[in-house]
């Protein structure tokens, strides 16, 4: 039975009512009552003149005359013996519905005395039996529609204005005036909205087991409650810009198989007084309505600044407001504890204290930069859309990349593929990825820059200045390639591949001091003059030398002191936190320690100068020097790092040197 009703219900189906049908009879009725209407004047006769109406008076073919005093127009109606007339076919043919009441010409006249004088004269000479009429052209339905038409229009407009409004537009109903107050967060569906998983991630072990176990909590809730647990509120995501923590809530979407709200801090904040609090409450309000059900609130530094920092009193009130209901909703009366709240920020030193306590974001998620483990395996996530050579090695390249995070290795991997393809290469190989971290790191090359030999030479020198102290001290990072190719801004440039480390010794810094001032060394040593190219060495060595005396307390003459402040609450202090004699202190340490390391390189470059001289040489003359071409005039490093090895290139030097050429020519 069910499948005869079934087919009985397939047969053809009626249109739907639409309200534009009632308009469409309406207008119909109209322009029924305005064509058909005993006085309409729908059906315009001929034109003609008053010279020709004298002609068909004195033929006796005017019947009647009807003199329009309102619009200084006349109608001429024949008699039905002159309808016969050849003359007067024309004008016959013209009515579609010929009858008493439809003149058969009409005709405009000057000045109404006249012309009645005329037609009167014309009657009485001839004998003639035509009459003479008066009227006014009156259009009641017309005068009337264009009396309401305005009104109509105004009501119309409005209309049109608060359907659009009420959320009836393209905008959907968090964009319209009436719905305003509605929160803009996006619901995703796991089944079609979602691709991205947990295998999707790589690397970030600790913060993906965090994000699993909240996940978790939602699918089996009673595996936790049942010991007398409580499912946190939150977790906040904290880290570095592209280290993944997006990437981590597309993740929580995909796997949770809950309703999963997603939307940015900026999304809160309107023009309008109240909106978001208002925003808040129907955030919360749906997804209590879902529950089980996840918020991700993307930059919610936004919205969740500490309050009371803005000396302009009243100028934040509005976001202070929104955050005390976002406040509320997350730990108040009446919040219902199957919604957990997802953030992410890279600001969390200026987040509001009662935004960050326990029971309102339980738990605190630090998302840190990849180590060489991890950088592997976001590598092989990301080369999997990627052909690549059989012969990549991939954990070469993640200890190629040290400090990137997993938006740089996408980037890396993304602008190797484009290298490969402007060379027509079949497949990415190792030369394209490091020729991408060079693009990446440094910018693109400019060969034709136009250097005068002069400057060239002091380039090389500089160059070469760094590589060499580099190279005879024991913790500067190991060298990978030396350039005098202008590259991005910098006139040259040497590339090093830092040891990872969680401390830094003083010793470790003075030498990366030392190895930085190497290339305004090597312009004293050999031109006994220096020059503006040091620009960045100097900004480079004056923030380590300054983080050494006020931040880690690395200085014998501040003592173990720092005057950093994790929390942020320095931002908005007027005042310095030491006195000017410490001041003063501070300036001489710091010049002192930068000197020092100025001295220092002068006196390695000194006395090996004939080395430096000969690696400048080099340089000038292949314009890009690796780390073989050290090895053949300084030797072997006696303090060779672990990983030492693994920096060299695969290829040759001369071959790279021609490869780089070919691809700028192009």
């Amino acid at each position: 039975m069910a499948k005869e009703n079934n087919n009985n219900n397939t047969g053809p189906k009626r249109p739907k009512f639409s309200s534009y049908w009632i308009y469409g009879v309406i207008l119909a009725i109209i322009i029924g009552m305005q064509f058909f209407s005993g006085g309409s004047n729908w059906q315009t006769p001929p034109d003609t003149t008053p010279a020709k109406l004298q002609e068909y008076l004195k033929e006796g073919d005017v019947s009647k005359i009807v003199i329009i005093t309102n619009t200084r127009q006349a109608k001429v109606f024949l008699t039905e013996e002159a309808k016969l007339k050849e003359i007067h076919k024309d004008a016959v043919d013209k009515s579609l519905f010929p009858s008493g009441d439809t003149p058969q010409y009409q005709l405009n006249y000057g000045d109404l005395q006249n012309f009645e004088n005329d037609i009167n004269t014309t009657i009485q000479q001839n004998h003639l039996s035509a009459s003479v009429k008066y009227d006014t052209d009156s259009n009641i339905l017309g005068e009337l529609i264009f009396s309401i038409l305005p009104f109509v229009l105004i009501i119309g407009i409005w209309i049109f204005l608060m359907r659009r409004m009420s959320g009836g537009g393209a905008g959907g109903a968090g964009g319209q005036i009436f719905n305003i107050g509605k929160s803009k967060a996006r619901l995703f569906d796991e089944k079609t909205d979602m691709k991205v998983t947990f295998k999707d991630v790589a690397g970030l072990e600790g913060a993906k087991e965090e994000v699993q176990e909240i996940v978790e909590f939602l699918r089996n809730p009673e595996k936790y409650t049942s010991l007398g647990g409580k499912i946190p509120k939150g977790a906040l995501l904290v880290g570095s810009p592209g280290t993944g923590k997006t990437l981590l809530a597309k993740a929580v979407a995909g796997e949770a198989q809950v309703p999963f709200f997603s939307l940015s801090g900026s999304d809160f904040v309107e023009m309008f007084v109240g909106v978001g609090a208002s925003r808040v409450r129907d955030l919360f309000k749906q997804a209590k309505d879902k529950s089980p059900s996840i918020i991700f609130i993307d930059e919610i530094d936004a919205i969740g600044r500490a309050r009371g920092k803005n000396n302009m009193t009243g100028s934040n009130d509005e976001r202070e407001n929104t955050l005390n209901q976002l406040l509320t909703e997350m730990d108040g009366f009446g919040t219902n504890t199957n919604v957990i709240v997802l953030a992410a920020t890279n600001r969390a030193d200026v987040l509001d204290k009662a935004l960050m306590r326990a029971g309102r974001f339980d738990r605190q998620i630090f998302v840190d930069l990849p180590d060489v483990r991890e950088r592997k395996e976001i590598f092989e996530v990301h080369l999997r859309p990627i052909k690549t050579a059989e012969t990549l090695d991939v954990e070469f390249l993640a200890k190629q990349t040290p400090g990137f995070s997993g938006a740089d290795i996408a980037n890396v991997c993304n602008e190797a593929a484009l290298i490969a393809a402007r060379n027509d290469k079949k497949a990415v190989d190792k030369q394209d990825f490091l020729d991408a971290v060079d693009r990446i790191v440094g910018g693109l090359e400019k060969k034709n820059k136009i250097i005068t030999p002069g400057e060239k030479k002091t380039i090389a020198y500089h160059e070469a200045g760094h590589a060499t102290v580099s190279w005879l001290l024991e913790h500067a990072a190991p060298l990978v390639k030396v350039t005098i190719v202008p590259r991005g801004q910098s006139l040259g440039a040497a590339w090093y591949l830092p040891e990872e480390r969680l401390i830094v010794r003083p010793e470790q810094m003075a030498d990366e001091m030392c190895a930085t001032l190497g290339g305004r060394a090597a312009e004293k040593v050999m031109f006994d003059t220096i020059s503006t190219g040091a620009l960045s060495d100097l900004e480079k060595v004056t923030k380590q030398a300054r983080a050494m005396v006020t931040i880690y307390g690395l200085n014998d003459a501040i003592g173990n002191l720092t005057y950093y402040d994790s929390t942020g609450q320095s931002d908005f202090n007027l005042s310095k936190p030491y006195s000017e004699q410490t001041a003063q202190l501070i300036d001489k340490e710091i010049s002192k320690l930068i000197e020092e390391q100025y001295q220092r390189a002068i006196e390695l470059l000194k006395n090996n100068k004939d080395k430096l001289t000969e690696l400048a040489d080099r340089l000038l003359e292949k314009e890009v020097i690796f780390k073989d071409d050290l090895e053949r005039i300084f030797g072997k490093r006696p303090f060779e790092g672990p990983f030492a090895e693994e920096t060299e290139k695969s290829q040759e030097p001369e071959q790279e040197k021609e490869e780089k050429e070919n691809l700028d020519q192009e």
